[in-house]
């Protein structure tokens, strides 16, 4: 079911975003009296179509194959690659016999649409539903970094300050592309002192491996045990099945653990790990992982009374358990609608932004091509549950990413028949039809290899490689 919630999310965005991206360019065709053929959500490879009608000049329908869509207009080299047509003289309501601004702006139509609908999109999700964040100052007790954060300097209870000297005023500014792209300097307070971090570029490839966790979150004091699992399960199996049950299950399974088989309980307080107090949540983890494999002594209260439990930690450095932590402290924003679409404007434009910033670094080597995602990683940041805050904001992100993906100088992309567009406004004459058709095939190529290396990618993350 969980499987199921994730791919209807998903298909449902994508649907939205490849509709209004294809209308775009249907709408400007038509606006300078070029005929569209077809317009069709998902492909109707080989001729194979779920349903299709017709209005007009214009055939309207659903492909079967769900990667993406297209609008076929006539006398224009494109995916269909008709070839065919293109050796009869041009037409007055073709492609091809219109000045070259207007095909220009054609091919900027779906592009110029996601962007407008990614910034309506959050635009209204500001509006509606403001915006929630976790004070900065608030942070009493600091941050705890995971692996990453301790390669770069951050110790626990550090206190984050400022990125580049500009004042940290909301937590999550740390996990945001200014960080993980822009290799920020960080401006930290560590016993009354300011040092200052840099954070390297590479830093994106270590935390898509680990998660965002092992980065930096916020101290969590050690409260209650919540729960008593074996941790390693939330650890990927490797093998095409266990990849399969865990993307369709409906709950992990609950199996012993050290702590469990050792007597602990769920609302045992801990007081310390081999006779040291432990305080945080961190450093708990700290003193068990120095005990792999062998038994350790944690005192813990119940109801009152102190007890020592004895647990074997496990091979992974873990005991099983899980803590309740205090609730961060939120501050809540909200915001009048026309403010609102100021926010929402910088919102699209620091994504279509973003999006630049990390293509960029995968060229020059910085950021591993391992955080290209392809639906299946798409669909799991939409979630097992249906938000329609959490919808409309990922769908959002997507679409300004779309506009960002069309935009490359890729033959078979919109951006590509930009560049040929403007090549011949340049020379005053277009480029040769053999040219176009090899610069198609081509593009279909390299996009093709794309969207298996993407495909490849998440099934490999699914399966724990």
């Amino acid at each position: 079911m969980n499987g199921l919630i994730m791919a209807g999310q998903l298909l449902l965005g994508l649907s939205i975003l490849v509709i209004l991206h294809e209308l775009g360019h249907f709408l400007a065709a038509r606006a300078f009296g070029i005929k569209v053929e077809k317009f069709y959500l998902f492909f109707d490879a080989w001729g194979v179509k779920l349903f299709s009608f017709k209005v007009g000049d214009t055939e309207y329908g659903v492909g079967w194959l769900p990667l993406g869509g297209y609008v076929k207009i006539s006398g224009m080299i494109d995916e269909s690659m008709d070839t065919e047509q293109m050796k009869l003289p041009a037409q007055p309501w073709e492609f091809r016999a219109k000045p070259a601004w207007q095909r220009l702006i054609v091919m900027l139509g779906g592009i110029i649409v996601n962007i407008i609908v990614g910034i309506v999109i959050f635009w209204f999700v500001t509006f509606i539903y403001g915006e929630s964040y976790v004070p900065n100052d608030k942070l009493a007790n600091g941050v705890s970094p995971g692996r990453i954060g301790k390669e770069i300097g951050i110790r626990p209870g550090d206190k984050i300050l400022a990125i580049n000297g500009q004042k940290v005023v909301r937590f999550d500014e740390l996990i945001t592309a200014k960080v993980l792209l822009g290799s920020p300097k960080l401006t930290i307070s560590r016993e009354g002192r300011a040092i200052d971090l840099k954070v390297p570029d590479n830093v994106l490839n270590g935390i898509t491996k680990n998660g965002i966790k092992e980065f930096v979150t916020a101290r969590a004091k050690i409260d209650t045990v919540e729960g008593l699992l074996d941790t390693s399960i939330n650890k990927p199996k490797t093998g095409i099945w266990a990849g399969i049950k865990r993307l369709f299950s409906k709950k992990e399974e609950k199996i012993p653990t050290p702590a469990f088989d050792a007597g602990m309980k769920v609302g045992d307080r801990v007081i310390s790990v081999n006779d040291k107090p432990v305080r945080y949540i961190d450093e708990f983890s700290a003193e068990i992982s120095k005990s792999a494999n062998k038994v350790v002594s944690i005192k813990v209260e119940r109801k009152g009374q102190p007890l020592t439990l004895t647990p074997k930690v496990s091979a992974d450095s873990t005991v099983g358990i899980y803590f309740s932590i205090d609730k961060l402290p939120e501050q809540h924003v909200d915001y009048g609608f026309f403010e609102s679409f100021g926010i929402g404007t910088h919102k699209a434009w620091s994504t279509f932004r973003d999006n630049a910033v990390g293509i960029w670094k995968m060229i020059t080597g910085k950021v591993s091509a391992r955080n290209i995602s392809s639906p299946i990683g798409i669909s799991q940041v939409y979630g097992s549950t249906f938000e329609w805050e959490k919808f409309w904001s990922l769908t959002g992100l997507i679409s300004i990413a779309l506009a960002f993906m069309n935009l490359l100088p890729i033959p078979a992309l919109d951006g590509g028949h930009v560049v040929f567009l403007i090549i011949e406004m340049i020379k005053g004459k277009p480029l040769n039809d053999k040219i176009m058709e090899r610069a198609q095939i081509v593009g279909f190529v390299i996009l093709l290899s794309l969207m298996v290396f993407a495909f490849g990618n998440d099934i490999l993350k699914l399966l724990g490689k």
